[in-house]
């Protein structure tokens, strides 16, 4: 277990959010400089996710935006949060990675998952030809993942084909998730597990228990390792944390009830009549997110972190400007101490 001995890692989860006002392009140019900031501030990891056919997500391909968010940063890792693996070749993927790998030696992830990140006539245009596979292969395709970087896994049946360009080091697969499944598939795979709190809070523990409790080891990974990814809104008080977290639970109601759009602006949010049951969603919305003043926030992160028996959160967080954004990352930083134990 993760208790107070332990400092509590912080990383990022960056879906690239796109505001009402701006741009797509802004919201690539933002992951570049936020992922400069959190890197100074001492967050381990950059994750960067994929989504499809999206107003309101902006990357598509998380692989292209990598290198150029490890060539703007010096320490803090980098990677997917993640590829959604299904759409794609597992060799393709494991080449893609290993370039970047090359590129910068010990500090690329390579987040997989087996959610769409998209609807469905998308997701069947991304998997379009006679050699598309149904999600229900996503155990082979991770297997077949791992023998291309040389994890040992299915060699007769890829008869030695390995990803190029080989090195010294490798990607740091993770398998993420939000299910009892995929903790299932990490722990079979020997492979770290980072959980999606702010997706399904309620499944949390019992996930990362069936993961610890059938870990097989494998030889980079000889014990389990995992993280849990959280919604986060930290401002200066209580109030203003509130205010600035009013933007993503409109945008989530609305994309609920067929909506999709840019994330609103702070006043349209603050202006908007919430019905009851918006207040019932906006309510779960909040329970299962760290909102508040920084204290606060990072007294619930740790209770969190230690009752999931974790030592590392992927941190997500979406509010209407920028600036507020950067600012949250910086209030959290200094609450948990991360530049003081480098």
């Amino acid at each position: 277990m993760a208790g107070a001995a332990s400092p509590l890692a912080l990383s990022v989860l960056d879906q690239c959010p796109v505001r009402a006002g701006s741009t797509p392009a802004d919201a690539i140019r933002e992951a570049v400089k936020l992922a400069r900031a959190t890197d100074r501030l001492g967050y381990r990891r950059y994750w960067l996710a994929e989504h499809h056919n999206s107003q309101s997500l902006a990357c598509a391909a998380p692989e292209a935006l990598i290198g150029q968010v490890a060539a703007a940063t010096s320490r803090i890792r980098v990677g997917s949060g993640g590829v959604m693996l299904s759409h794609y070749s597992a060799l393709k993927v494991a080449e893609v990675f290993r370039m970047l790998e090359t590129l910068y030696p010990g500090r690329i992830d390579l987040g997989i998952g087996r959610a769409p990140g998209s609807d469905r006539f998308t997701a069947h245009l991304l998997a379009h030809g006679p050699g598309r596979l149904g999600v229900q292969h996503y155990p082979e395709q991770v297997a077949d993942l791992l023998g291309y970087l040389g994890r040992g896994h299915e060699d007769d049946r890829l008869n030695g084909v390995r990803a190029m360009p080989l090195g010294d080091t490798q990607p740091e697969v993770w398998l993420l998730g939000s299910s009892l499944g995929s903790a299932r598939f990490a722990a079979y795979f020997g492979c770290p597990f980072s959980f999606a709190h702010f997706i399904q809070p309620r499944d949390a523990e019992a996930a990362l228990e069936l993961y610890r409790k059938e870990y097989r080891p494998s030889d980079s990974h000889p014990e389990p390792r995992a993280s849990v990814g959280v919604s986060a809104m930290v401002a200066d008080t209580d109030e203003e944390a509130n205010r600035q977290s009013l933007s993503r639970f409109l945008w989530w109601i609305r994309l609920t009830q067929g909506q999709p759009g840019p994330f609103p602006s702070l006043e349209e949010a603050e202006a908007h009549e919430f019905t009851e049951a918006d207040r019932v969603v906006q309510r779960k919305m909040r329970a299962r997110s760290l909102v508040g003043a920084p204290d606060a926030v990072a007294a619930r992160a740790r209770e969190l972190a230690e009752r999931l028996g974790v030592a590392e959160l992927v941190v997500l967080t979406i509010c209407p400007s920028f600036e507020a954004r950067l600012r949250s990352y910086e209030l959290l930083a200094d609450a948990v101490g991360l530049r003081n134990h480098g």
